[in-house]
């Protein structure tokens, strides 16, 4: 398995001399700076691969070859294959890509907004923070603040009640930060950043579409998307939905091992793979992480390995330190090191320590949210320990 780092470019304030420190030898990347549904070019795609790949003397490689992600634009989303120009500018941004010899893709298809976190620096009992997901506090947005037509009927009344009580407990900063938080995009996201009339202009415009017909655009733009990343080279990964359930009256539709598997059964091409981010789906406590990746181990091309602990009726969570919470890690990967060791090396399975806590020097500086160095090359270092003790017992 090849060891990568979430790189967001030469702006990010992570050198990649601390990529290189951290022990990963490949970079995820994308171009962020252009937007949702044009087209990247070679040239585009070349500039960054040279600042990436162009080696100082004295120091080890780096590779760019996952691209988390090009971005799917709401057309597609919506309106599936009829989306005929975006799709047509996402498989171009594919072919540059696979120009650069750059041929693994991570993509999701969560419509509006992309990953979703209620608070960025919950603080654990070490004294680092992590990001969490509290579901009382989404049930107080979506009623109060983004107060969503028809919100009422998703939450109960006792969820009502307390969401209500929540709100009133809220002051004008604690307000501005949760709407921050939730509808400003979060880091990697490959949704826009909406204020709240925007945020509800976009949820009319998905008034309809309910989950049969997300997946069904899904499986178009599959459809029309293989053939080229087929003759391409390139694997396709979809990304699991994050939190794995519906959000803000919006349908989910890779959350599950049955959603997966519907997916491969109507688009049945090699190349069309998946993410698997024991995170994301690690919140469901009817996830059997490890049926599933056995199940799709041939589908696996990238992972995000990271753990998450489920809270209260298990609606919220956070994110736990790597080895901790409710993944088995050592389960996963012995897996995924089963199903590497069957590959040849340049299909080898390629994984990053996903997010990581605020911690030590961390907790005193600027950091991308979910993407703080020192918590990552923590977490990078207890995988890597796992995947050599493994090595070793099981060669």
């Amino acid at each position: 398995m090849r060891q990568a780092w979430r790189w967001f470019g030469p702006k990010a304030g992570v050198s990649l001399d601390a990529v290189r420190q951290a022990g990963a030898t490949d970079i995820v990347s994308s171009l962020h700076e252009i937007p949702i549904g044009q087209a990247w070019t070679s040239e585009q795609v070349r500039e960054r691969k040279s600042l990436i790949e162009t080696t100082p003397a004295g120091r080890r490689p780096l590779t760019w070859s996952v691209v988390e992600s090009i971005p799917i634009p709401d057309a597609v989303k919506r309106l599936g294959g009829s989306a005929k120009q975006e799709i047509a500018s996402w498989i171009a941004s594919m072919e540059a890509l696979a120009d650069n010899d750059i041929r693994v893709i991570c993509y999701n298809f969560m419509p509006v907004v992309d990953w979703c976190r209620t608070d960025l620096d919950y603080v654990t009992d070490t004294g680092a923070t992590a990001m969490r997901f509290d579901h009382t506090m989404i049930a107080a947005f979506d009623l109060h603040i983004l107060q969503r037509k028809g919100a009422e009927a998703d939450y109960s009344d006792e969820d009502r009640a307390i969401a209500a009580q929540v709100f009133e407990a809220m002051d004008e900063a604690a307000i501005a930060r949760l709407i921050h938080n939730i509808a400003s995009a979060l880091p990697g996201s490959t949704t826009e950043p909406l204020t709240i009339p925007a945020f509800r202009d976009k949820l009319e415009i998905y008034a309809g579409v309910d989950a049969n017909r997300l997946r069904q655009n899904l499986i178009e733009f599959l459809q029309a998307v293989t053939p080229a990343a087929e003759s391409l080279g390139v694997k396709l990964t979809l990304h699991p939905d994050d939190p794995p359930r519906p959000l803000f009256g919006l349908p989910r539709i890779a959350s599950t091992e049955a959603d997966y598997a519907a997916l491969f059964d109507a688009v049945p091409s090699s190349a069309n793979g998946m993410c698997f981010c024991t995170g994301s789906l690690g919140v469901r406590a009817d996830n059997d992480l490890p049926a599933m990746a056995k199940r799709f181990a041939s589908r696996i091309h990238f992972s995000h390995l990271r753990a998450t602990t489920r809270q209260g009726d298990g609606r919220s969570f956070y994110e736990a330190a790597h080895l901790e919470g409710d993944v088995d890690m050592v389960a996963m990967l012995r897996i995924l090191l089963a199903e590497d060791r069957t590959r040849d090396k340049s299909a080898s399975i390629i994984f990053r320590s996903d997010h990581g806590h605020r911690m030590i020097d961390d907790l005193e500086k600027e950091v991308t949210p979910g993407y703080p160095v020192i918590g990552r090359l923590r977490g990078l270092a207890e995988l890597r320990g796992i995947i050599h003790a493994l090595d070793a017992v099981e060669r």
